[in-house]
């Protein structure tokens, strides 16, 4: 969550930083007069209580002269209570500032382009080159190889569910194993984590509370499934004090993710681009406040790297601030061409957060004796049906089969 002070003692920069995440004014000034309110009662109770204390020291020097202490000792049973009274409404409305607060987004890096959505994002790079057909390219749901069985998965699950079989279940294999040693290689620790997470570990990521319809809640349990790894990885240091020297810590892991897609109706309604269940590898970091922007340099690299293996033209692509997720101080997108759509689709997202997780779930480090919010950075490397589908596409064969790439084929034996 975003620092609390700020909006005590700088309430209009941040409210121009959040006006750009798309929070309204409405929202704004009640927060500007609850903010105000929760710092002059907080003040007023912070003056009671050492107007009491002096009051306390003179209470002891009265009694030690022998003079009368009855009206001093009205005096401070009278600030006691005005202490008390002020310690309820002073915690009555931090619950209400810290309950808004948390249902705020990030604010924007300075260098983020300002903008109203998806349409005013930026392109920084195209890497690679797209593949040219001597036929006209099918879309993947199209194609005769015979991967993909989404009547079934509709039988099994609902819509947005899809079975793979055969060769088309041994390259999603395949891919995980391959993501997972790429990262390796880049220097990230390889973890296995739990696909489920419960309240606390969805409010340090910022899924809840704003979020909770996009989630699949297990009913009569305190556990959610996860929609990505970013949430288990980056809360396994949830609430714990790191050493500087241990940073930055990179992490990454595969897992099913599971997301309800509230708001998507109509569409991607076929094929793989939006399912409710989905495989992905992850990569998350950790980092010193100082570290961030080079770590985050590196992961949209190695994103980018793994894309360029598999020979896949992509795009790097800024988002804009009304295209910025909730927790993401700055994003860029990897956008892959899919020619049977003749179109790039987002690939991986990879995000700096800044402290605003940390602050929430509460990872810090030690520097100089003093306790730090850390930053950190998650990001897909990369989502394993999207690059599916992408080789599907790109290295599809007129009678509809598919080649497979040559840093696959090992993983295939």
């Amino acid at each position: 969550m975003i620092d609390i002070k700020l909006l005590q003692n700088d309430f209009e920069k941040t409210s121009l930083s959040l006006e750009k995440k798309g929070v309204s004014n409405e929202v704004l000034e009640n927060l500007k007069t609850l903010a105000l309110n929760t710092k002059y009662k907080r003040q007023e109770m912070e003056d009671t209580t050492a107007e009491q204390n002096l009051l306390s020291k003179e209470f002891g020097r009265y009694k030690k002269e022998n003079l009368d202490v009855i009206p001093l000792q009205d005096k401070i049973n009278s600030l006691k209570n005005k202490k008390q009274e002020l310690e309820e409404e002073v915690r009555a409305l931090e619950e209400d500032l810290s309950s808004i607060v948390l249902g705020l987004p990030n604010m924007p890096d300075e260098s983020v382009p300002v903008g109203a959505d998806e349409n005013e994002n930026v392109v920084l790079e195209v890497v690679g080159t797209k593949p040219t057909f001597s036929f006209t390219p099918k879309e993947h749901w199209d194609l005769e190889c015979d991967w993909l069985d989404f009547e079934r998965g509709v039988k099994l699950a609902k819509s947005r569910f899809t079975a793979i079989k055969g060769d088309g279940a041994r390259l999603e294999r395949a891919l995980i194993n391959y993501m997972l040693d790429f990262n390796r290689q880049r220097g990230f620790n390889e973890w296995y984590v739990p696909f489920m997470a419960n309240t606390n570990t969805l409010l340090g990521t910022g899924q809840l509370p704003k979020f909770a319809d996009d989630l699949f809640k297990i009913e009569g349990e305190d556990l959610y499934l996860i929609p990505t790894a970013e949430v288990s990885l980056t809360n396994l240091y949830n609430d714990e004090i790191l050493s500087k020297s241990e940073l930055p810590l990179l992490l990454t892991s595969y897992t099913p993710c599971f997301r309800k897609e509230a708001g998507s109706a109509g569409r991607d309604t076929r094929g793989l681009i939006r399912q409710h269940q989905f495989d992905k590898v992850e990569m998350v970091a950790i980092t010193s406040q100082e570290q961030s922007d080079e770590i985050f340099e590196k992961m949209v690299q190695c994103a980018s790297d793994l894309l360029s293996s598999l020979e896949l033209c992509h795009q790097k692509v800024q988002l804009c601030t009304g295209d910025l997720g909730f927790s993401a101080a700055v994003t860029i997108d990897l956008e892959v061409w899919l020619p049977g759509q003749n179109k790039f689709r987002e690939i991986s997202s990879i995000s700096n957060t800044r402290d605003f997780q940390a602050r929430r779930a509460k990872i810090r480090y030690k520097d100089d004796k003093k306790n730090i919010f850390a930053h950190t950075l998650n990001g897909s490397s990369l989502a394993v049906g999207r690059t599916l589908l992408a080789i599907m596409e790109n290295y599809q064969n007129e009678d509809g089969s598919v080649t497979i790439p040559e840093v696959l084929k090992p993983y295939l034996r």
